[in-house]
């Protein structure tokens, strides 16, 4: 038996003879076997947002008025629905390729789809305005918010690169134009020259965006920014005059140099600022703190407040009467000779007020005590005493005014 396993012969009649007994135990009716047709069933499925392709001279045309997407609505063989719609392997387009400049009703069209399906568009038909496409040169307008330049800087007139820009779209759209703007976004503030790419945004007369195709897309833009400050020195102004009996001894600041801010112009011509001190109120040594006082056209000042220190010598005042000073007469003329009736003696007293000090050493011979009787005529006369002395003190005369007779000289 194991011979007959290993011939190939025989391995070949078994396997047909089992081929034939299997045959055999099929059942047949004497039929012909076909397949059987199975009814399927209808169905309807919408498929939105479908993109609307759109044929035309896109070199010397300009088309409007097309939507994006449309709604499609399929009927047909369920199957075949369902396989359009998980493909979406057709195309829905506009065919403008012969279309007329203005303004016309188009068709919407389909392609491409199972001739087992109806299909509703939705919209079936657009209106289209059709323009001859023109390209025009402008200038870039460079824009940024002012608000990023810190403070103390100033910014200089924008730089474009390239300033000039060609737009390309319908001439419609071009002629309304207002505004070719570039315009620099950024965070942080700037005390330092930048250059940066701006994007090209057109705008028609209302800022409204304009679809248009712009190139170059971006420009490049620099801003210069320089510095508007300046380092000056605080002057002290002195107002008003010190109080009997003290001396203002010296006058200093905390800080001798104050910042300023302002136009360039303005800085140039603005050597100082000040600080005034009113030394009639002060009797005493004294701190203040008083405002630094800029010029017109300085727009900020730092610090705005300084302090003030007053160092004062306040001396002690004293009284001193000086004795029997004589009253000289002045400016009488050679003709005429003049007697001092009152004070009898021709001689008054001084009431002398005036720092210690100066007192002390004040003499009568430091005092002039006069009357003037320039052009005055023969005859009684009241004159004022008139005195003269240092001038560090002050005196009064216990008489005001004396009384004198003028006469003729004899011959």
């Amino acid at each position: 038996m194991d011979k007959w396993m290993d011939n190939p012969w025989f391995i070949k009649i078994l396997a047909l003879l089992l081929a034939v007994l299997l045959y055999s135990s099929v059942p047949h009716t004497g039929k012909k076997i076909t397949d059987v047709y199975v009814p399927g069933g209808q169905s309807t499925a919408t498929i939105t947002d479908v993109p609307v392709t759109v044929y035309y001279d896109v070199e010397n045309l300009v088309v409007s008025g097309i939507p994006s997407t449309i709604d499609i609505t399929l009927k047909g063989p369920k199957t075949h629905v369902q396989a359009a719609k998980a493909s979406k392997n057709f195309e829905v387009y506009l065919d403008l390729k012969n279309a007329k400049i203005g303004k016309q009703k188009v068709k919407l069209k389909i392609r491409d789809l199972s001739d087992k399906l109806s299909a509703t568009l939705s919209p079936d038909s657009v209106t289209v305005t059709v323009q001859e496409k023109i390209t025009k040169e402008f200038k870039v307008e460079a824009e940024f918010n002012s608000g990023q330049i810190e403070e103390g800087y100033s910014a200089g007139q924008p730089v474009v690169e390239p300033n000039k820009v060609k737009i390309t779209g319908a001439k419609s759209v071009i002629d309304r134009i207002s505004y070719v703007k570039a315009t620099i976004d950024g965070k942080g503030k700037l005390k330092e020259s930048i250059t940066r790419e701006a994007p090209i945004q057109v705008l028609d007369k209302d800022l409204n965006k304009l679809n248009v195709v712009v190139e170059p897309k971006a420009v490049k833009v620099t801003i210069p920014v320089k510095s508007i400050t300046k380092t000056v020195p605080i002057n002290i102004v002195r107002k008003g005059t010190a109080q009997e009996g003290v001396t203002i001894q010296s006058i200093e600041l905390d800080t001798n140099e104050a910042t300023i801010m302002g136009q360039e112009d303005v800085l140039k011509t603005t050597e100082n600022v000040r600080v005034e001190v009113d030394i009639s109120k002060i009797t005493e040594n004294t701190t203040l703190t008083l405002p630094v006082i800029i010029s017109n056209g300085i727009t900020k000042v730092s610090p705005q407040t300084v302090k003030v220190t007053v160092v004062v010598n306040v001396n002690k005042q004293e009284e001193k009467t000086l004795s029997d000073i004589p009253v000289k007469i002045q400016g009488l003329s050679e003709d005429y000779q003049a007697e001092i009736i009152d004070p009898e003696n021709q001689l008054i007293n001084l009431l002398i007020n005036g720092p210690t000090a100066a007192l002390s050493s004040l003499k009568p011979d430091d005092f002039s005590v006069y009357i003037d009787l320039t052009s005055l005529s023969e005859g009684d006369h009241e004159v004022n005493i008139q005195v003269e002395g240092p001038p560090n003190v002050k005196w009064k005369p216990d008489k005001a005014k004396a009384k004198i007779t003028i006469s003729k000289n004899n011959a």
